[in-house]
């Protein structure tokens, strides 16, 4: 893991290679995996402990970071519109040398980013996959906004925090704990909603494949209609009886559709071992 400077902060990265030749049985160059975590209690963590290494082991360089103010990467007080997190990810990519096609993989926030990116750099972008995630539209922003009110009203109460380790356990405190310190010491829950967002010819114009994964329990499931209208090469998967967390609690099965998407939407050759 190393720290990279990019759009003018330090961020929290890691790079795995893969073990033999990247672009093994394939024609042209292989896409960089970039792996975007999700907003407030999310680190990259949540990648690396479920599709970093395959992705790497089927022969794709992949890169995680922390987002800014997330995790080990810097926590300005303020920079937390959409636009200062996609900056951020141009940034890292130059300083990291990666001037390929990219496969994006972004869970929660972490799609939003990943499809701003793609509207203002759609040549560069040969994939989208995102879990329990959206485009930035007035919807999706708005429930954004809902809840970063909802979480930066309950955290602050007394005793917030020990509920949540009660009911969910002593990691899900502790991300709670560290999500209130970021919203009392950010203008993350004020900027973000009010990010100015990409056009939607510009959004519309993204013509990749596009993987959506969805919770069958989650409300954001209910914005896969919308998401196939504005993109309709968009593959839509719902797992049933899933939430929000569908990366966490069903990581096989996520990696099992993602490879499958790859060969058949994206004609990428995955045949090497991507067992966890």
């Amino acid at each position: 893991m190393t720290m990279v400077r990019a759009n003018g902060i330090t961020l929290h990265t890691q790079r795995l290679d893969p073990p033999g030749p990247a672009a093994d049985g394939r024609t042209g160059p292989t896409p960089t995996a970039v792996l975007i975590h999700g907003m407030a209690s999310d680190t990259m963590a949540s990648w690396y402990f479920t599709l970093a290494e395959p992705l790497s082991r089927a022969g794709f360089p992949t890169v995680l970071y922390d987002l800014r103010g997330h995790g080990r990467s810097d926590r300005p007080a303020t920079g937390y519109a959409l636009d200062d997190f996609v900056d951020d990810l141009v940034g890292l990519l130059a300083a990291q040398d990666v001037t390929g096609p990219l496969l994006l993989l972004g869970n929660s926030f972490g799609g939003t980013i990943a499809f701003g990116y793609a509207a203002r750099h759609p040549e560069r972008v040969a994939g989208i996959v995102t879990i329990e995630s959206a485009p930035p539209t007035p919807e999706w922003m708005r429930r954004v906004r809902e809840r970063l009110a909802r979480v930066a009203a309950r955290l602050p109460r007394d005793g917030a925090v020990t509920e949540i380790g009660v009911r969910r356990g002593r990691v899900a405190a502790q991300r709670a704990a560290e999500t209130q310190r970021m919203l009392s010491d950010t203008t993350l829950a004020q900027e973000l909603p009010a990010s100015p967002l990409p056009p939607a010819g510009a959004l519309a114009a993204i013509g990749c494949p596009v993987l959506c994964l969805y919770g069958g329990d989650s409300a954001v499931v209910e914005l896969a209609p919308a998401v196939r209208e504005l993109l309709p090469q968009t593959r839509v998967e719902v797992l049933p009886d899933q939430r929000h967390t569908v990366l966490i609690d069903r990581p096989e099965e996520v990696r099992r559709l993602v490879f499958a998407w790859l060969a058949e939407d994206c004609s990428l050759d995955v045949t090497q071992s991507t067992t966890a």
